[in-house]
């Protein structure tokens, strides 16, 4: 009972630093996510090719697959805020060349290129964000920095493709929106700009022992390896995203099975981003995780058994609530996963365990579409659904025998306390 007395939902967001940091970060989100609207509206208007707009999320990834692991070294080796500053103005760049191409109708290509500039920019930007509410908040509040970072993510997705539809539709052209996006990357900047940072990493000592970028790499897969409970939360984030591929086949469900139509998919779209937030808001709010390592299994393996009724339904409104289902305990590990890579990484290690991580993702995701897509075309959308449900709860059971110490976890914050000095709060003003 004292925990409840004594939790603050607000922690982290009493602090000026994390609060510049969660403002310019929801921002940076929304003007992605209408990036995200924009690109798919111009390109498909310009060429009518579905090829085409494949090749966008090819173009964002291809980054980050081949640079995920150096930019993780770089967010450990050199001033992290100089580096996020660095990667939005690159961003802003990016977002000057599509205003230009879009308002001149330029060659499909250069908007290529620009796509490309915009994920290499976000390759360096995430090992590097991620590791940095670590040194704004103490320690004892890294859960609850994860929680509100994942609600303003979730915010923006809801949020960001809906002002992006609504700018496109009012001027009839992408052209502002890409205005749009390189203005909210200059406002993220201007936001990290002030933020003071505890325990930062300068570029190195003049005659301090430099050790080679491949050495660096090795340091944090050999950290990874030797802490098991990461480890496993990664590997069971990575499986969950493979299998788990219920939304990449949404437009299939919604023309052939539930039959709603593009108004239908909008919402069938929105839903899990839903959950998710609304699943945020309950976590800012109750005491940190007692018994993180079975709520971390049992979110998962909820998950999949969610993915099953999604794909086995017919109903609309339940495929609505598993779709939000889905998201909400997403959520909840992610929240896990998050706190314990602040928790139990040290601050030289934490690029390279977020680009590391970063990279599962990204790969998991990618090779996550392949496979429902795949699997679909052979066995049928219901099949290949469900049987990733199956395959995500049958990835939780592997876990957690291969993994025991996962199964055990308590609470999600090490002792003693103290990787990061604490700030004096400051009043909350949002």
């Amino acid at each position: 009972m004292s925990n409840q007395h004594t939790h603050d939902p607000y922690q982290a967001l009493r602090y000026c630093n994390y609060r510049l940091l969660f403002i310019g970060n929801f921002i940076a989100a929304l003007g992605e996510q209408m990036l995200i609207i924009a690109i798919g509206w111009e390109l498909y208007e310009r060429t009518g090719s579905a090829f085409l707009l494949g090749l966008v999320g090819l173009a964002e990834v291809t980054p980050a697959i081949l640079l995920s692991l150096y930019a993780g070294h770089i967010a450990d080796r050199y001033n992290r805020k100089a580096i996020i500053i660095l990667s939005q103005a690159t961003l802003i760049l990016a977002s000057i060349g599509l205003t230009a191409l879009s308002f001149w109708n330029g060659p499909i290509p250069l908007i290529y290129a620009c796509l490309v500039l915009i994920g290499t920019a976000g390759t360096f930007n995430g090992p590097a964000a991620s590791a940095l509410p670590a040194q704004v908040v103490p320690e004892t509040a890294f859960e609850n920095a994860a929680t509100w970072s994942s609600s303003s993510w979730q915010l923006a997705t809801v949020i960001g493709p809906a002002i992006g539809g609504l700018v496109i539709g009012v001027f009839k052209s992408a052209t502002l929106v890409y205005m749009l996006n390189g203005l909210a990357a200059l406002v993220f900047t201007l936001m990290i700009l002030p933020i003071s940072l505890k325990n930062g990493r300068e570029a190195p000592a003049e005659g301090e022992e430099e050790i080679t970028t491949l050495q660096s790499l090795g340091e944090g897969i050999t950290f990874l390896r030797r802490t098991p409970i990461l480890l496993a939360a990664i590997t069971l984030d990575l499986f969950a995203v493979l299998f788990g591929g219920a939304t990449n086949l949404l437009p299939v469900f919604a023309k052939d099975i539930l039959q709603v139509g593009p108004e239908g998919l909008g919402w069938l779209r929105a839903a899990s981003a839903v959950g998710a937030l609304i699943v945020a808001f309950f976590l800012a709010h109750r005491p940190p995780f007692q018994k993180a390592g079975m709520t971390l299994l049992f979110a998962v393996a909820g998950f999949g058994a969610a993915t099953i009724v999604f794909g086995l339904s017919t109903s609309f409104w339940l495929s609505l609530l598993m779709l939000a289902v889905l998201g909400g305990l997403d959520n909840i590990s992610v929240v896990i996963r998050e706190t314990l890579a602040l928790t139990r990484t040290p601050n030289e290690m934490r690029g390279r365990v977020s680009a590391i991580n970063g990279l599962f993702i990204n790969c998991s995701n990618q090779l996550g579409g392949f496979e429902s897509g795949l699997t679909a075309q052979l066995f049928g959308p219901v099949l290949s659904v469900v049987g990733g449900g199956v395959g995500t709860i049958v990835v939780v059971g592997a876990i957690a025998l291969i993994w025991p110490q996962l199964r055990q976890l308590r609470t999600l914050r090490e002792v003693p306390i103290g990787l990061v000095e604490p700030q004096p709060p400051q009043p909350l003003k949002l």
